[in-house]
This record gives structure tokens, C-alpha cells and sequence, in this order.
């Protein structure tokens, strides 16, 4: 846990250390030492898909949890088995999380929006033992079965369908009491999958300790959490790092109530009045949703909800965003830097040193981040590198699942490369330019596209961006703006014509875009993030397609 009182950045730092138990287990940590101290105190508050309402004490997901293990081990499930999580925001998959870290076994979320193929090769590569699904999970594995030899076992909490044993009614013919299993710190508790912007998902094994990893991040980027009424809430699902360990279990590390809840379909509109209804203090809200948030107009007057906290990562925020953030949260959203397999590692603070334009924060107090060439020295202070995280470091995960040729690309001597590009300075701001792969060569410039982006979405006709790289002859690579514009809005040559000019005007004029296509979305993954390497195989073709005569893309 972070220093309290804190009077600088400088000041946690000095007094920072790390506390890494030798024996540690994350079920213990987030659920039972709080179950044996105040057995109802509040854990989490589930908010159906009907409006209904349901609370949850520590004691509750404590005896629920122990439930589960005592049916994991009757069915013969070791530690190291490996356990896929297929659950929305729900208490089944809280409560199957910590039963599969108290238990030793390997819990695998999953997304509930994975089609067959998807979920088929995440079990596959992981030789998942058991699945714990609701009925619409059940479905998809029924389909995939036969292809997963190693799947012993599918629990449903809907009761006994499609070929899912119902769970339950299972759980409760096993005790409360459960005994967990002695894990070391070292020990795997989580695979998480990447989210496959770059190829194939690769599976990250992290080590039960990757919650305490994530605590100094977590606190510094919701201005020192937790503070008395702290109450956290994000749409992101706990299918992924940001739901699950950015979230879910730091807060219930700290004793601290989780809202649960699970969007049909996310609106701005729904996420204000949620915030309202649940008094929520503390969100983390990825970029994506702050895009979608930010086309309300004066929130501030149509709904009265108290935020102390608003964090975000994923994507770089820019300024538009955070000035946004400032005018209709009345704070300044901490933005936060990490990945799947070393999260939390560079974040904003607003309690306790100025967020810098341009910049993702400083390196969270216990990570030695910096900016490397690609031999493994490090940069001058300013000059443009790689990422990366020294090791050993407790939020960086053991390996790649069945991947060890990966494993090795991604670290470089001690360090761990991000795959992201940027620089870092004087006052140790860290400044992202983009992924690797997202760097765009112009005419002898490297151009990253998230200051592009945060431009064009100044623009008033502007809903969402994505820039990237086209082939040039003459350039290497031209830049290439697809727009998603706001409803009523239509493009047009006279519309793009505006916002070369509005970028040329306010960044500089080889930044601007060459080419402007305007569609009806963007690519996404399932976490919310822009399918860049999708969108320039789209470019290429669009821009084939004009220089022969014929329309290109998708006009709006």
C-alpha cells in the first residue's frame, strides 16, 4: 500500500517498499482475512439486467466461495488445473475466481461476447479441466465439446442446460469450510489472453502475487484509495486485467464494495445515470467510453453523482479528453499505462502532482520503468524508445502459456519490452507515441497517432478516429484518418477538406492527414480497443480503390 499523507510524487517514492509475502494466496487476501474480520461487511452490490438489486457480504462470497473449491476438489481438479471463467459482471464469477485461487488451480476468464472459435482456441491452448458458464456460455462449449479433449466438466449458473451440470444445486451439497491451498507468491494463479491486436492471443500466466503488483497502481491512479465511502464501479468486464485486477480484486484487497453490472448495450446516458443511482466514488471508464460519455451535453446539470475518482487507460486520453473530464467530473481523470502481462506501471495522480499535456503519467512507485534503444541501453532524456519494465517486478507475469518463443521476445536482457514507443522527461513524465507497429514513417518523421486522433476529435463533427499508416512511394508512409462521425453528419471532400486544415493548424503540416475516409464504425476488440493492423489492410484497399476510379470504403 501506498505511503499515507503523502506530500509529493518524490515523497512516495523515498518511502515506498514492497511487501511480497513468501506464502500468499489472493482468495485469502481479497475475500477470507475480510470474512473473518466483519463477516458482513459489504463486498459487492449486484445490479441485474431487470433493475433488481443485490447486496453481498465477505461472509457471503467467503462460505459461497469455500462451496465451490469443496466441488472443484470432489470432482478431482488439482492445483495447477486450469478453470475457465465464462461469466459477465455477476456474483457466480467473483465467487468462481476466488475458489479457484483458495483451491491452487489456474482461473481463465473469458469474454462472454467470444464466438466458438475464439473460446475453442483459448481452451485448447490452456487444456482448460472445467468451464463455469451461464446458459448462453453452455450453448457455445456444447457446440465446441468434442474439440476440447481435456474439458472434464461445464457448471452452469442457470441451472442444468445444455449439457452443463447445474451449479448451484452442486455447490450447496459441499461444506462452508474449506481449507485453501498453501500457494507461494511465485505460484500461477490467473491466464489471462491478450486481446490480439497484434496476431494470434497469446495467454499470460501471472503469479498469484500480481494483486499486490497491482496495488500501488491502483491507489495512486484513484488519488490515494482508499479513502472512507470509496466505491467502485467499471462497464469494463472481469473477463480482462483492467475488469478483473484493475478493479474487482484490489478493491475487495482493501475491504472496499465493487458494483456489479453488465450493459446490454453501453450508453453515455445509462453510464451518467448509473453513476447517480449507485454512488459510485471510484470508476475506471476505458477510453472508449469517455469518447462515447463525452457526446452528452452538461451531464453535470441532468445528473448528480459524486465522483472522487475517474481513471483510464488502454489508449492515450489527450487533451480534449481531460479537459472534458474537468469540466463534467469537476476532477482530472489519472490516466494509467500497463498491458496484460505488466499492468499498472505508469499512471497520473491529480492528488498529488499535475497531470503534464501530452504525458501518460510518471512510473508507479516499486516499477523502474524506462525508455530503451533496441540494444537494451537507456535513452537520453526526450529521445524517442521502447518502453520498458526492469525485472523482476511483481505485476509482471511468469510466461507465456505454451509459448516460450514469445516469452523470450518479449524481454530484452533484464527488461521487458511493452512493444510501445515513447520518450521520457526531465521530470519523469512518461510521453506514449504508440505501439511498435503503430508508428507511422513520413518523409523521415516518426509520427505516433494518438496526438493526430486527439486533434481530430476536436472537430466538431467528430464522434471517433483512428489514424494510421498508408503505403507511399514518395513518403514511405502517408497518414490516414477514418472517422466515425456524429449523427446528422455527413461527409463529404468539404468536410475532409476542414479537417486537414483543422489538423495542419494545430499540430503541424506533415502530421495532417493525406487521406480522410469517414465509415459507419471502427473496428474494435472486445476490450474496446482499435483493430489498428484490421484498419490498414481496409486503407490499402480503399486507396487502391480510388486511384482506379472506383469509390472507396464505406461512406456515411
Amino acid at each position: 500500500m501506498l505511503p499515507q499523507s503523502p506530500s509529493s510524487y518524490e515523497d512516495i517514492n523515498s518511502r515506498f517498499n514492497w511487501n511480497i509475502p513468501l506464502r500468499y494466496n489472493i482468495g485469502v487476501d481479497a475475500c477470507a482475512k475480510w470474512a473473518e474480520q466483519d463477516t458482513d461487511r459489504l463486498a459487492l452490490i449486484h445490479v441485474g439486467q431487470d433493475g433488481g438489486v443485490q447486496h453481498y457480504s465477505f461472509g457471503q462470497i467467503h462460505q459461497s466461495s469455500n462451496q465451490v473449491a469443496n466441488l472443484f476438489r470432489a470432482i478431482g481438479l488439482e492445483p495447477g488445473e486450469r478453470i475457465g471463467i465464462l461469466l459477465p459482471q455477476a456474483p457466480e464469477t467473483a465467487i468462481a475466481h476466488i475458489a479457484a485461487y483458495k483451491a491452487g488451480c489456474i482461473a481463465i476468464p473469458l469474454f462472454t461476447l467470444f464466438g466458438a472459435e475464439a473460446l475453442r482456441f483459448r481452451l485448447q491452448d490452456s487444456g482448460a479441466r472445467l468451464v463455469i458458464t451461464n446458459a448462453e456460455g453452455a450453448a457455445k462449449i456444447a457446440g465446441i465439446r468434442d474439440s476440447l479433449p481435456a474439458l472434464q466438466s461445464v457448471y452452469c449458473i442457470d441451472g442444468e442446460q445444455h449439457g452443463a451440470a447445474d451449479l448451484h444445486r452442486d455447490m450447496r451439497h459441499h461444506s462452508t469450510d474449506f481449507v485453501p491451498f498453501d500457494t507461494a507468491a511465485d505460484d500461477p494463479a490467473v491466464i489471462i489472453y491478450t486481446s490480439g491486436t497484434t496476431g494470434q492471443p497469446k495467454g499470460a500466466l501471472h503469479a498469484q502475487r500480481v494483486l499486490l503488483g497491482h496495488l500501488p497502481g491502483v491507489e495512486i491512479s484513484h488519488n490515494l484509495f482508499p479513502q472512507d465511502d470509496d466505491r467502485m464501479w467499471t462497464p469494463a468486464d472481469w473477463a480482462w486485467i483492467g475488469g478483473l485486477f484493475d478493479v474487482l480484486l484490489p478493491a475487495w484487497h482493501h475491504g472496499v464494495a465493487v458494483v456489479a453490472h453488465r450493459f446490454q448495450k453501453f450508453t453515455p446516458e445509462a453510464a451518467f445515470q448509473f453513476l447517480q443511482d449507485f454512488q459510485i466514488r471510484n470508476t475506471f471508464l476505458p477510453p472508449t467510453a469517455l469518447k462515447m460519455m463525452r457526446t452528452v451535453p452538461d451531464p453535470q446539470k441532468r445528473w448528480n453523482y459524486r465522483l472522487r475518482s475517474v481513471a483510464s487507460g488502454g489508449e492515450s486520453l489527450g487533451a480534449e479528453l481531460l479537459d472534458w473530464g474537468q469540466r463534467s467530473f469537476g476532477l482530472t481523470i489519472n490516466e494509467f499505462y500497463g498491458q496484460t502481462e505488466c499492468n499498472m506501471t505508469v499512471s497520473s495522480c491529480a492528488e498529488v502532482f499535475p497531470a503534464m499535456p501530452g504525458a501518460i503519467g510518471r512510473p508507479v512507485p516499486g516499477h523502474h520503468v524506462a525508455i530503451i534503444d533496441d540494444t537494451g541501453k537507456a535513452m537520453a532524456t526526450g529521445r524517442t524508445g521502447n518502453i520498458a519494465v526492469r525485472s523482476p517486478d511483481p505485476v509482471m507475469f511468469l510466461q507465456y502459456w505454451n509459448n516460450d518463443k514469445a516469452t523470450k521476445e518479449k524481454h530484452l536482457g533484464e527488461w521487458l519490452l511493452t512493444g510501445d514507443t515513447g520518450s521520457m522527461d526531465e521530470q519523469g513524465y512518461v510521453h506514449f507515441v504508440g505501439r511498435n507497429d503503430d508508428v507511422i514513417t513520413s518523409a523521415g518523421y516518426r509520427i505516433g497517432p494518438g496526438e493526430i486522433e486527439d486533434s481530430i476529435l476536436q472537430h466538431p463533427a467528430v464522434k471517433m478516429v483512428a489514424v494510421v499508416g498508408a503505403p507511399d512511394a514518395q513518403r514511405t508512409e502517408i497518414v490516414v484518418a477514418i472517422v466515425v462521425l456524429q449523427d446528422g453528419r455527413t461527409g463529404s471532400d468539404a468536410l475532409k477538406l476542414e479537417i486537414q486544415e483543422h489538423v495542419k493548424q494545430r499540430l503541424a503540416a506533415h502530421e495532417y492527414p493525406r487521406e480522410v475516409f469517414f465509415v459507419e464504425e471502427l473496428p474494435m476488440t472486445t476490450t474496446g480497443k482499435v483493430i489498428r493492423r484490421e484498419l490498414r489492410v481496409m486503407v490499402d484497399q480503399w486507396i487502391k480503390d480510388a486511384r482506379q476510379g472506383r469509390q472507396p470504403g464505406d461512406t456515411k
